[in-house]
């Protein structure tokens, strides 16, 4: 250990007639770490809020989305599904049908979406499709088609495994009456949650087959939906399967349909760390304050070092030191208190929201390395800079004056 770090842990050390420093000290090490917990609380909220929605807005739908521009519907989309699975990073492309309807079930009606899907190859990158609430997935036996219906959609019509419900679609069939809305009757096979609680409220599944005779769409998809191994490249994958398809397809991405949300989560998030940085730098002025009033302490002490040989720059990094400990110290505290109360949030799920409004029915906090790493490294920066002008005072101290009357 040098000596200037050695002198600078006896400077902080607690002593009777140095009593005042010391609680400026200490004013100082729970300043900054006030300030730390709160900037990683506060990131990681976001972070967790951000990353939960994304991950449930994400896993119940498409990454990229492919449609027709004229409304009609493609008709070619298998081989457009072929050379979308052939562009890397693609994970699947599976055709989707769907339209609106009115499901009766045993204790209600609702308005619903319809979604016809190739349930084999959406199992792959559907983790929720996998592990249903109840039931299975349709699989064409039976008398009846099958459909799948989201969770609180179910609740609200009445209905459960096993149940028939009635679909009536807007299209509707021409009879001597006139026009007629089109009914037909499904089997509920399974009840699935995602999680997303606008999904799991208006939405039911139905294989490919059984979309496009329920709305005249035989041959057609709505839409092809892609998923990817890296949700944030899909602008550049969306802009190569545009390349690759016909100029009648329309390319939409995640990104372009939840741009305002993420995009304000964003913006609060960048906010909130600057707001508290605030913090970190008022604690800071401590570290100055308690630096100052320690120079003016240890003026004979200074004096006595550099009568003994001790250079200015060996003074200037003795209280380098003493402020960098305050901040390192500090900094850890915080680090600490930040993380122990984001794992005691997440254990208790202490912060609970509106599962109708933010789609989660409570707030978890993750903490990514990297904003970790910039927490900790702006607070150093702070700390660090807080004691340049100290230490340079210190370093100025004329040994013969501080002598002088000694």
């Amino acid at each position: 250990m040098s000596f200037e770090l050695f002198i600078a842990r006896r400077y902080l050390t607690a002593r009777r007639k140095q009593a005042f420093i010391s609680v400026i000290t200490t004013i100082s090490v729970v300043g900054i770490a006030i300030g730390v917990a709160a900037l990683v609380i506060a990131i990681a909220l976001i972070t967790g809020f951000q990353g939960d929605v994304q991950d449930k807005i994400l896993g119940a739908t498409s990454h990229v989305m492919v449609s027709d521009l004229g409304g009609q519907g493609l008709a070619d989309y298998e081989s457009m599904a072929d050379r979308i699975r052939a562009i890397p990073g693609v994970i699947s492309a599976t055709p989707v049908v769907y339209d609106t309807v009115l499901v009766t079930g045993l204790g209600g009606s609702s308005g619903a979406l319809i979604k016809g899907l190739d349930f084999e190859r959406e199992l792959a990158g559907s983790a929720w499709l996998q592990k249903l609430e109840a039931g299975r997935i349709p699989d064409g036996q039976g008398p009846r088609d099958g459909l799948l219906l989201g969770r609180e959609l179910a609740l609200r019509i009445g209905a459960q495994v096993g149940d028939a419900v009635s679909v009536v679609t807007a299209s509707g069939t021409l009879s001597p009456l006139g026009l007629l809305p089109k009914t037909k009757r499904l089997l509920v096979t399974g009840i699935f949650n995602t999680g997303l609680y606008e999904f799991d409220n208006g939405t039911a599944l139905v294989s490919t087959g059984v979309a496009q005779r329920l709305f005249g769409l035989e041959g057609r998809a709505s839409y092809i939906q892609v998923k990817l191994a890296d949700i944030f490249a899909a602008p550049a994958t969306g802009e190569r399967i545009k390349a690759a398809l016909p100029p009648v397809v329309y390319i939409t991405t995640w990104m372009d349909l939840n741009k305002s949300l993420f995009s304000a989560l964003k913006l609060e998030k960048n906010i909130m760390f600057l707001t508290i940085t605030l913090i970190v730098i008022v604690a800071a002025l401590n570290i100055i304050a308690t630096l100052i009033l320690m120079v003016m302490e240890k003026t004979r002490d200074i004096g006595i070092l550099m009568a003994m040989g001790a250079t200015p720059r060996a003074i200037n990094r003795v209280f380098f030191y003493q402020g960098a400990l305050i901040g390192v110290v500090g900094t850890a505290l915080g680090v600490a208190l930040g993380l122990g109360w984001c794992a005691l949030a997440n254990a208790f799920e202490l912060i609970k929201i509106p599962v109708d409004i933010y789609q989660i029915s409570y707030v978890p906090f993750r903490l990514r390395p990297v904003d970790l790493a910039l927490i900790v490294g702006v607070t150093l920066a702070i700390s660090f800079v807080s004691t340049l002008f100290p230490a340079r005072r210190a370093a100025k101290i004329d040994p013969v004056v501080a002598l002088k009357y000694e």
